[in-house]
């Protein structure tokens, strides 16, 4: 009788666990094994240069010169106390804008639902960097360039 309450404590926490960790972490969003990519495009119209440096807490990436069509790009998983950030600080000609990338959401999902839950594209352009949209198929202007 003791095995057969064993086998059914077995076969119970098996089923909890294959709940708690679906296929799609957009299910589960406080969970996230999800291989995340972010993407740094240079998308001017002209033969601009974009200069770029990211950084989180734990990794500096350098600073990178992108010419028209360039892609800067890295991937990471999220830690487990959820606090992964990524910021990076862009420039062209007397331009520059300085912001998050990537952070680890927890209520809203803003950022998650537009880089369809694995990869974020931020695109600059002559008036500003946008962030594409998957599902939508769009790019968003999300932070004006500073003077």
């Amino acid at each position: 009788m003791a095995a057969l309450k064993s086998i059914v404590v077995l076969y119970l926490c098996a089923a909890l666990a294959l709940s708690i960790f679906p296929e799609s972490s957009a299910k589960w969003p406080g969970l996230d094994p999800t291989n995340w990519h972010v993407h740094v495009v240079n998308g001017f119209g002209g033969q601009r240069a974009l200069v770029v440096h990211c950084w989180s807490d734990l990794d500096d990436l350098g600073i990178h010169t992108l010419y028209v069509g360039g892609d800067f790009n890295w991937h990471f998983h999220v830690n487990l106390p959820g606090t992964t950030r990524f910021t990076c600080d862009f420039h062209a000609d007397k331009q520059h804008a300085l912001f998050d990338v990537f952070w680890k959401e927890s209520k809203h999902m803003w950022l998650r639902t537009r880089c369809d839950w694995k990869a974020c594209f931020w695109i600059a352009k002559d008036d500003g960097i946008y962030l594409k949209n998957i599902p939508a198929s769009r790019d968003e202007l999300v932070h004006p360039w500073e003077t």
